[in-house]
């Protein structure tokens, strides 16, 4: 196997960021011309993060191949630019499912199933099929989770084996860690990291390079001094300052010399980077030249990660157009008839994102029905897409108490309902929604066959519900077209409303296919109609 392997684990604290290291290190190793894939090990027992709420772990991103992983593999698609699959992901929950259904079937002979082999050499065979399957240059692996947790255990002796397996002139390690400022002192502190690093130690890793997260520059002294105690090179400790942008942190890498002491460490040719799109997407962010104000009503807005991709999506359509985008949070479920005009008056476009279940659902209607009527740019993305149909429904075709069937199950009008292939997945509800890429058709005329530029389009999907075909001719007739379906299953898939500036709703998740440098055509035409409408 010629692929060069680089572990990547955090310390410290959590939420430090390993996931745009990596990611940024990848950006960096692929403008060098390597061949770059990135997979994460989760050390939490669900099998997905597919059932959990996005206030536990933020949004649940969804590969081409239809996984439901971690929001990070999002991050490592738009840096690196690469099409990951659900085998980029691997949970401790996939991992023991994987070793007791072995057992339990006589896979191991009747021998005493244990954590070290059976366990750690579930977790190598996991990272050894990413890298045998795509055959990159360079596989980066993050390791979530904190060094020193006991669910990380298994994971950390996995990675410390696999010198063995794959030899030690393959592997790199990279931990990040914290460096603190203490006000009271007026100094940042080097203990915590020195501690972490003891901490690796203990279980046999010893980090090659050492990334170091703060608020503030970290001097040379400091960097020399944990260089010294952690028993590696100067310029092996990386300073990774907070940045404005996520977009910013690739250049702020290579200019702290990141990607140079990783090929050392691997034995590559360290070839001249070339970084120039990257710069210029920077460059363009930093430098926009108009701007709009959108609102994202939601029900999960106090934390913003659950919309993490669509965040990025706004921010790449904003850069595309040059636009400055400022995102205004608006909790559904405090949109009322008496506040939404207060709400969203001073907005210039709407966005309705996906979720499930009925709290906040009044909201989002009353905010379609608001775009609707005062002609705001709106984009409606899976749920919101399904409200925009119901909104349409009650208001425009009269129909009694329209609704999805999924909120209201005696609604006399269900305009979206339970796909016929979902009616016995109701009580098994992990891994079992309409996952994945599928193919969409556009209308000749239409504004996304516009957009795209293109007749057929692929976009990934993540839903149980949807249009009511029996509905079809009614919407068609009052002004609500179907512009986009899945021929062969006869799905709808996009409505536009005819007459009004830009009103366009979506079932499947156009924000899993945005990228810095190519941004969703969706999402550009979005902030497109947005930021006009705010200069008028």
């Amino acid at each position: 196997m010629r692929t060069k392997f680089v572990f990547i684990t955090g310390g410290v604290v959590s939420s430090l960021g390993k996931g745009i290291t990596a990611a940024g290190l990848g950006r960096l190793l692929k403008s060098r011309g390597y061949s770059v894939s990135i997979c994460k090990l989760d050390p939490y027992l669900n099998v997905d993060p597919g059932t959990m709420n996005p206030y536990q772990h933020g949004e649940v991103y969804v590969t081409d191949d239809g996984g439901e992983t971690d929001l990070d593999v999002g991050h490592y698609e738009r840096f690196i630019n690469e099409q990951l699959s659900k085998n980029n992901n691997a949970t401790s929950g996939q991992i023991y499912s994987a070793v007791i259904e072995r057992e339990r079937q006589g896979g191991y002979n009747g021998g005493t199933v244990q954590v070290i082999p059976h366990v750690t050499n579930e977790i190598k065979s996991r990272v050894l099929k990413v890298a045998q399957n795509i055959d990159p240059d360079v596989l980066l692996v993050e390791v979530g989770g904190t060094v020193g947790d006991i669910e990380s255990l298994p994971f950390l002796e996995a990675i410390r084996q696999m010198k063995g397996a794959v030899g030690a002139e393959n592997c790199a390690f990279i931990h990040v860690t914290l460096i603190p400022y203490i006000s009271a002192a007026g100094e940042l502190k080097s203990k915590p990291t020195q501690h972490s690093v003891k901490e690796m130690l203990s279980i046999g890793i010893q980090p090659d390079i050492i990334v170091c997260r703060s608020e503030r520059h970290v001097t040379k002294d400091i960097r020399d001094k944990i260089a010294l105690f952690c028993n590696i090179e100067p310029d092996c400790v990386i300073e990774n300052l907070n940045a404005d942008s996520l977009y910013e942190v690739p250049l702020m890498l290579e200019e702290n010399g990141l990607a140079n002491v990783v090929i050392r460490k691997l034995g590559l040719e360290n070839r001249t980077p070339d970084l120039t799109a990257w710069k210029a997407i920077v460059e363009r962010e930093r430098n926009p030249i108009h701007k709009a104000k959108i609102a994202i009503v939601g029900k999960y807005v106090e934390l913003h990660d659950a919309y993490l991709s669509i965040v990025e999506s706004l921010k790449h359509a904003g850069i595309a157009n040059q636009t400055e985008v400022d995102i205004k949070w608006v909790d559904a479920q405090e949109v009322t008839t008496e506040t939404v005009s207060d709400l969203l008056s001073d907005v210039d476009g709407i966005l309705v994102p996906g979720g499930f279940g009925e709290r906040g659902l009044d909201g989002k209607i009353l905010a379609v029905k608001y775009a609707r009527e005062n002609n705001v740019p709106f984009l409606g993305i899976c749920l919101g897409m399904q409200m925009a149909v119901v909104e349409f429904a009650r208001n425009v075709l009269k129909l009694e108490r329209a609704h999805s069937s999924e909120v209201d199950q005696l609604t006399p009008n269900p305009v979206i309902n339970l796909m016929e292939d979902q009616v016995n997945n109701l009580h098994n509800i992990g891994g079992t929604l309409r996952l994945g890429g599928y193919s969409c058709k556009l209308k000749e005329g239409s504004k996304v066959r516009e957009l795209y530029g293109t007749d057929v389009i692929r976009e990934r999907h993540r839903h149980r519900y949807e249009f009511n075909n029996d509905y079809r001719e009614m919407f068609e007739n009052a002004g609500m077209h179907i512009v986009g379906e899945n021929v062969e299953r006869n799905l709808a898939e996009i409505v536009e409303l005819e007459g009004h500036p830009w009103f366009i709703g979506v079932q499947f998740h156009p924000e899993f296919k945005s990228r810095p440098d190519n941004a969703h055509p969706v999402f550009k035409g979005f902030v497109e109609a947005a930021f006009r409408r705010a200069e008028k």
